[in-house]
């Protein structure tokens, strides 16, 4: 991923998290890629790679790190430090 890459959020409909992330990032008004794992089951290796975890939603951020089911906070903090919020 290159530092002009959007967010990216794997996750799935039927996961609590998930929903609670995917709506914290719509509220603060982001532009991100929403990977939806129900309707691309493939892309769940992806995520897998990426956190070592089959855990969700696993959200990666322009400079290529990543959280595996993070708190609202966490990611604020993230995007803060990342200027993009």
């Amino acid at each position: 991923m290159s530092s002009t890459d959007p967010v990216t959020m794997f996750g799935a409909d039927w996961c609590r998290d998930c929903r609670r992330t995917k709506a914290q990032l719509d509220e603060l008004g982001l532009t991100y890629r929403y990977v939806d794992l129900e309707a691309d089951p493939a892309a769940a290796d992806v995520a897998r790679e990426i956190s070592g975890r089959t855990n969700i939603p696993v959200v990666v951020y322009p400079d290529a790190s990543h959280h595996v089911e993070p708190t609202n906070a966490e990611v604020e903090t993230k995007l803060r430090e990342l200027a993009l919020i």
